[in-house]
């Protein structure tokens, strides 16, 4: 099993969904949580609790809005001074389904701010310290939309494309970084289909009306349309695939983007 013992690790958008998943299975593993999100104090409490009863020897709660810049710096400093972080994930993310005709300069802002910007700040302040550790794990949560389209989301698809090729040249400029014995410095994504996730409430509501509102034949006609498993994802599945890129044995593994979408991507 991976030991992450002496490690501090910080995942965005922490308090519920697949960055609680991921943070409880790195507690799990021994890692300090730097939890993030925006929530109320006992969202935040409630988080920080969870993942410290799955394991780790000590979580931390730290706000910030992924699209002001000054807000991410004076995180990521105060997650520096706190130890870390020796892992990141950057899983905070935003989705509207909206079409070209019906889309508006906010929406583009906000999502394209959230989804990619925030990520490009959090990996450049993290990485060039990662580096002179000589070890570092960079994890994106893109999705199958950072590799396919689907119509009515083209602000979600720009940003998470954008994420898959800007981890390709972090990986690049880090790959030297480092070596077997520290572990290295790896900047790779994962890219979730349909996860049960909070994001996708909206997507199984309006499938669900066409099914007289039941819900579990509005998922059913979602995964029929995209996912030929048929099977949606828990988010603990994506938590224990990150996991193992942090491992010792996944320093070669770096610049790739890893589908859990159960063929989706394949078709």
């Amino acid at each position: 099993m991976t030991d992450l013992t002496g490690k501090t690790a910080l995942v965005t958008g922490s308090v519920q969904g697949i960055g609680l998943a991921i943070a409880k299975v790195l507690a799990g593993a021994g890692a300090r949580v730097a939890v993030h999100g925006l929530a109320n104090p006992e969202e935040a409490q409630a988080a920080v609790a969870e993942i410290k009863a799955a394991g780790a020897p000590d979580a931390r709660f730290f706000a910030a809005d992924m699209r002001d810049v000054a807000a991410v710096e004076t995180m990521m400093a105060d997650v520096a001074a706190w130890g870390g972080p020796d892992i990141l994930v950057n899983n905070a993310g935003i989705q509207k389904t909206v079409s070209f005709a019906e889309a508006d300069a906010a929406t583009w802002d906000a999502i394209i701010g959230v989804n990619l910007s925030g990520v490009y700040h959090t990996m450049r302040l993290a990485l060039p310290a990662m580096a002179e550790r000589g070890f570092g794990r960079v994890i994106n949560i893109a999705s199958v939309h950072g590799l396919v389209a689907s119509v009515n989301k083209a602000p979600y698809v720009a940003s998470k494309f954008g994420v898959v090729g800007m981890s390709k040249v972090a990986a690049l400029e880090y790959a030297a970084s480092g070596s077997r014995a520290s572990g290295g410095v790896t900047v790779n994504c994962i890219a979730p289909g349909w996860t049960e996730t909070a994001i996708i409430e909206p997507q199984v509501a309006a499938r669900a009306t066409l099914h007289g509102g039941d819900r579990d034949k509005g998922v059913a006609d979602l995964l029929a349309e995209k996912q030929p498993s048929h099977r949606t994802s828990d988010p603990s599945e994506i938590g224990e695939l990150a996991l193992w890129l942090c491992s010792p044995v996944a320093h070669n593994v770096t610049g790739v983007t890893i589908p859990v979408d159960g063929g989706w991507t394949a078709q």
